[in-house]
């Protein structure tokens, strides 16, 4: 089925605004479309074997469309202008968004980040240390949970913006950048992580600088009228993510380049399947359980997910990428479609 013509042009005229009530609140005033549509970034996770199995569109018999986004600030926007319902971004693009009033709920964690994201220097640039970084070139996506831990690895080393040089350059120009030799450094995920380690060394690691105190995660949110409008569809999907996850803890130890869930997500992503296995390694997946808990979507403000984006939002405050702060950020996560899930 097609999007309805009145949707079309909600993000024709939303698309206009900047991320923020006014898109939001545009938005949340016009029925929904026939359509599911779905935003995704190319991190490797096990999820993206949902995606290739359209085990979605099997379980609930609806149109689905995916659309793939290079980096969580877009994908967000899209969902601003209201043309993407549910979609999976990281932490800081979260806040970010919450922040300036998109109104939108933390439903699942995807993973915590751990070791996937990491600063990496060229080899020859003569970055031994993070304070070598002053004078270099650097390059990051503007407000993704990269973004978020570039600013704090500089602050923590007494460095800033006007010290090294932060350009916003989406993963395929870091990846086209770093091959030309335009930038010394690049603070990113894979698969364009992998690539520039060939011939680059790990600085550090969102792992360290999350240990560090300030922890980052890839979630996925949901807007709020859709959520409302369509509790089950929310819950089959945090269900098929689960058991993606299940099927991956129980098989990570023997997993290869042939393996069936290992070839989807190297397809969903555009990576080299023999690098999927070692890559999710890199991740720490959360339960179900763990999910509905203190350390993730539970204990209101006291829980983990609620913490992290109070957090990331008062870095990016401090750093003048936002305007202002929400009372509680617990208001925009939401445990309840995890607790009907089905383990």
């Amino acid at each position: 089925m097609k999007k309805t013509s009145t949707k079309t042009l909600v993000g024709r005229i939303a698309n206009k605004l900047a991320i923020g009530v006014g898109a939001s609140v545009l938005c949340s005033q016009m029925a929904f479309a026939d359509t599911l549509t779905i935003g995704y970034q190319g991190m490797m996770n096990p999820w993206k074997s949902v995606i290739a199995d359209k085990a979605l569109e099997a379980a609930t018999g609806m149109d689905v469309e995916w659309r793939r986004f290079d980096s969580g600030a877009k994908v967000i926007t899209a969902m601003a202008s209201g043309d993407v319902d549910i979609a999976t971004a990281g932490s800081s693009p979260i806040a970010a968004a919450i922040s300036r009033g998109v109104d939108i709920e933390l439903v699942w964690i995807l993973e915590n980040i751990n070791e996937a994201e990491a600063l990496v220097v060229r080899d020859g640039s003569g970055i031994t240390a993070p304070q070598d970084l002053k004078g270099k070139t650097l390059g990051v996506p503007f407000v993704s949970t990269t973004h978020f831990h570039t600013l704090f690895a500089l602050e923590q080393f007494g460095l800033s913006e006007k010290d090294v040089k932060v350009l916003n350059l989406q993963p395929n120009a870091i990846s086209a950048s770093w091959q030309r030799g335009d930038i010394d450094a690049a603070f990113i995920w894979d698969p364009v992580l992998g690539k520039i380690k060939e011939d680059g060394q790990v600085l550090l690691s969102s792992g360290e600088l999350s240990r560090w105190g300030k922890a980052t995660f890839d979630g996925m949110v949901v807007s709020k009228e859709y959520g409302k409008a369509n509790p089950e569809v929310v819950t089959t999907l945090i269900e098929l993510m689960a058991q993606a996850d299940n099927e991956y803890r129980a098989n990570k130890e023997t997993l290869t380049a042939e393996s069936p869930m290992v070839k989807k997500i190297a397809q969903m992503t555009g990576g080299d399947a023999a690098s999927v296995p070692g890559v999710l390694a890199l991740y720490q997946f959360p339960t179900l359980e763990e999910q509905k808990g203190c350390a993730w979507l539970g204990c209101g403000e006291d829980g983990g997910a609620a913490k992290a984006l109070r957090f990331t939002s008062e870095f990016l405050k401090d750093q003048g990428k936002i305007p202002g702060l929400k009372e509680r950020y617990s208001d925009y996560v939401n445990p309840s479609y995890a607790e009907k899930a089905k383990s």
